[in-house]
């Protein structure tokens, strides 16, 4: 089972990934835990290439497809293999809301990627913890490690919004809206609702 997160800066992913991830071990389920960009060391050193410094709209999503088939390959598969229910901190649908919609790539090019990447694996369920991006970019500040994404302007944060709202809305049965606004054990039990089996 491939389960993934997804949402503007500051939504909660990381922390609901962590609890996901620890009730399917409480069930004796094999989890993997894993993020995007990220996931292996190749793609962790292109994590750091693309939070530290802007790049072309094509090149940028290009690199995040190339640490995407990276961890598809070395990580992602093989655990899916081995009976894992696999927990990752975003997927493709960010790239379509933050290079596509965010930074005006073409839809095109997104999709030509995911075929020529990800041979064939897809989530099997998608959490979108939505928040207006004004709350979201707040408490991400409040973190300390401020990444280039978040300095962005409430313009490019509001079209990633809705591109992610506008992606739930096209596949109701991958996706579940999350409330993000709501208190943190609200947003756990409202995400539990929704686990599949």
């Amino acid at each position: 089972m491939f389960i993934t997160l997804e949402g503007g800066e500051g939504a909660g992913k990381s922390t609901q990934a962590r609890r996901i991830a620890a009730h399917y071990a409480a069930l004796g389920r094999p989890v993997f835990l894993t993020r995007e960009p990220g996931g292996t060391a190749g793609g962790e050193a292109l994590r750091g290439l693309l939070l530290s410094r802007g790049w072309e709209g094509g090149a940028e999503m290009l690199l995040h497809f190339a640490a995407r088939r990276e961890h598809v390959t070395r990580a992602i598969r093989p655990a899916l293999a081995a009976g894992a229910v696999v927990v990752c901190d975003r997927f493709a649908d960010s790239s379509l809301a933050y290079q596509v919609a965010g930074q005006g790539g073409a839809r095109a090019m997104w999709q030509g990627l995911v075929e020529l990447t990800l041979d064939g694996v897809w989530p099997d369920r998608t959490f979108l913890l939505d928040l207006p991006p004004e709350a979201g970019l707040a408490r991400a500040a409040l973190r300390g490690d401020t990444n280039r994404y978040e300095t962005l302007g409430l313009d490019f944060h509001g079209r990633i919004r809705q591109a992610f709202l506008h992606q739930a809305a096209a596949e109701p049965a991958r996706f579940r809206v999350i409330d993000a606004t709501a208190p943190l054990d609200g947003v756990t039990a409202a995400i539990f609702a929704g686990l599949p089996a």
